[in-house]
């Protein structure tokens, strides 16, 4: 495992990730497979989601990421799909996919949420 700075957040190249994912972020440290290391989308992704606890703090986060995603799994989404629909994780994908400028920066960022 290595641990680096990377922008504004923490970078663990190696770190624990949970099954059937890249990366996982937990405050301001991103813990990525080291194969996924280099992959922009994937740290534009998860740089998202460091702004996302940083508006949010540690238990607006957890509360709104666990409530949407038992919703979803209440409706009868599988896990892959719940996931998918929370509002959180689309807007970091949303941030992934658009996001050109400086991602230490979170001006001019509208939330989806």
């Amino acid at each position: 495992m290595r641990l680096r700075r990377h922008g504004d957040h923490w970078l663990l190249i190696g770190g624990p990730v949970p099954p059937g994912a890249d990366a996982i972020t937990i405050l301001s440290v991103v813990s990525i497979r080291g194969a996924a290391a280099h992959d922009e989308h994937l740290l534009r992704h998860e740089q998202e989601h460091v702004r996302q606890w940083r508006r949010l703090g540690t238990a607006g986060f957890l509360v709104r990421y666990a409530r949407w995603y038992v919703g979803w799994r209440v409706r009868g989404y599988d896990h892959w799909g719940a996931y998918r629909r929370i509002p959180l994780e689309v807007e970091a994908e949303w941030a992934a996919r658009t996001d050109c400028r400086d991602t230490s920066s979170a001006e001019g960022h509208t939330p989806l949420i």
